[in-house]
């Protein structure tokens, strides 16, 4: 990910456009920003009333599943339907591939093995 632009830069910048009466299209030449990012900075600061980065927020992953003994029971008393079948039995709303995750998370597998 692009590392964001100073605080002490965006001040400048804006204190030039602002202050000073420099154009925003001069503003991105002299300190070689593209307009659009100057245009960013002016409306963040006019929401909330300051042009600080927002901070870093890596995706996450929003747990639907938080009881695993409960879902460990449930994949034992429905292990014999499909994960789709499984997805609409639970008693949150959940995909499919949750199900699939979760299963996989708690080791248990459809696969048998049969010696003859």
């Amino acid at each position: 990910m692009a590392k964001a632009y100073s605080y002490d830069l965006r001040k400048k910048v804006i204190e030039a456009i602002e202050l000073n009466g420099m154009k925003k299209s001069e503003a991105s030449i002299t300190f070689n920003i593209s307009r659009n990012t100057i245009n960013l900075w002016l409306k963040r600061k006019a929401e909330t009333g300051d042009y600080q980065a927002l901070p870093h927020k890596p995706p996450g992953n929003n747990h639907k599943i938080l009881d695993w003994e409960k879902f460990r029971e449930f994949a034992k008393e429905n292990g014999d339907k499909t994960q789709e079948e499984m997805a609409e039995l639970w008693p949150e709303e959940i995909s499919a591939r949750t199900i699939s995750r979760a299963l996989k998370k708690i080791g248990f597998t459809r696969k048998k093995n049969v010696w003859v």
